[in-house]
């Protein structure tokens, strides 16, 4: 029941969005920011008030929809071990499911209770929607439910699960790879599915605890920000905030100091404030703000580290 009202009130913004030429088309909006243009969107919300339509969905999940070339996205599990995993795509006007495309994986893997199966968010360019579905893989689709392309790149395995969610940007797709024994952030062809190059990440331990058996992994999702007149891709790891380069994906610069006594953990996505990053850990972790501009090392330039923030 609160899955298909969370659905429901989210459409309801996403169905005026159309309205003001703004769609809602990956996690965070356009820019990752969280921030709309759109200005007759509804404040107010109950089960039936400003709500445009609702729509089940099989189980509980974490995702959640976007808005793109009028129509809905949003990702779920079939069953309760999430072998099953789907994209469904919906009609922003009325609510009527167009399709669904469903892929399967063989193994139960494990996650938290508090993240269900298929707790990542799809990203959509107005003709194609990518779908990452961690162990399952990652795909793509054209907006009539046509599988374009599809990749399998490994086994994400996490006693918590996975959670990032890919960004689109000029014809591709920009990934990090979750927690896990493999960490990576990757940028894959748009159209073809190729990888144009993988980043990978130091791991210091076995991808659930780190060498000093505290909880390690991150669930971040990157953003795509402009530094210095060079688009950069910013990402939040275990233990620290990397840029880099999107065409080659080369680290530009570092900043340490995403750990803390809980382990080596991020969650959120970081946020740019002028010149600025703003970063927030893990359960229980830091926050911290740093100046950005400049390569190398940037930890000398954190201007703030709160610890223990609760509600991280």
């Amino acid at each position: 029941m609160l899955r298909t009202l969370a659905l429901g009130c989210l459409c309801a913004a996403g169905f005026l969005a159309p309205l003001s030429a703004a769609d809602w088309p990956q996690f965070r909006g356009p820019t990752g920011d969280g921030v709309s243009t759109a200005t007759k969107v509804p404040i107010e919300w109950d089960a039936d008030t400003n709500v445009a339509w609702k729509a089940p969905l099989p189980r509980p999940a974490n995702g959640s929809p976007i808005v793109s070339g009028g129509r809905v996205f949003v990702t779920s599990a079939e069953d309760a071990d999430g072998k099953q995993r789907s994209l469904i795509c919906f009609d922003a006007a009325d609510g009527k499911q167009l399709w669904k495309q469903t892929v399967q994986i063989d193994k139960k893997m494990p996650t938290h209770q508090t993240n269900p199966y298929c707790g990542t968010t799809p990203a959509a360019d107005g003709e194609r929607v990518v779908v990452w579905h961690a162990s399952a893989g990652l795909h793509c689709y054209d907006f009539a439910g046509n599988s374009i392309w599809s990749r399998q790149l490994g086994e994400f395995e996490h006693m918590w699960g996975y959670g990032t969610s890919p960004i689109l940007h000029n014809g591709r797709i920009y990934l990090s790879s979750g927690p896990g024994k493999q960490i990576w952030v990757a940028a894959f062809d748009l159209k073809t599915g190729d990888t144009i190059w993988q980043t990978d990440e130091p791991i210091n331990g076995n991808g659930e605890r780190n060498a000093d058996g505290k909880y390690m992994g991150s669930w971040s999702t990157p953003i795509i920000t402009k530094i210095g007149g060079q688009e950069q891709l910013i990402a939040i790891m275990p233990t620290r905030v990397n840029g880099y380069d999107l065409q080659s994906g080369k680290i530009l610069w570092s900043a340490s100091g995403v750990s803390h006594d809980r382990g080596d953990l991020s969650y959120s996505s970081p946020v740019i404030v002028d010149d600025l990053c703003v970063v927030t850990s893990g359960f229980q972790g830091v926050t911290l703000a740093f100046k950005l501009g400049g390569a190398g090392d940037l930890t000398g330039t954190t201007l703030y580290r709160n610890e223990k923030s609760p509600q991280n």
